[in-house]
């Protein structure tokens, strides 16, 4: 792979991990923090929304996230024709 294609797929990379961290910024912080009050008017399971996301439902997120983005990854693999 020439250093033009190598840009090309660590600039998508970037760009990818770059979404998903801001994503899993704004439900970790965001929901279980910043709207936490508004969030908290809402009640799933017994628990106020706001509560359940930031003690489980960040967590889930996240292991979603890491999900997408190998998803995303073995996509990008082939694109760039890396895939084994």
């Amino acid at each position: 792979m020439d250093s033009q294609h190598r840009k090309k797929y660590w600039k998508e990379n970037l760009k990818y991990l770059t979404i998903l961290i801001f994503i899993w910024f704004v439900v970790s912080y965001g929901f279980g923090i910043l709207f936490v009050d508004e969030l908290n008017t809402i009640r799933m399971g017994g628990f106020k929304l706001g509560f359940w996301f930031a003690q489980q439902g960040s967590i889930y997120v996240f292991v979603l996230l890491i999900f997408v983005y190998v998803r995303l990854m073995n996509k990008l693999d082939k694109k760039y024709k890396l895939d084994e």
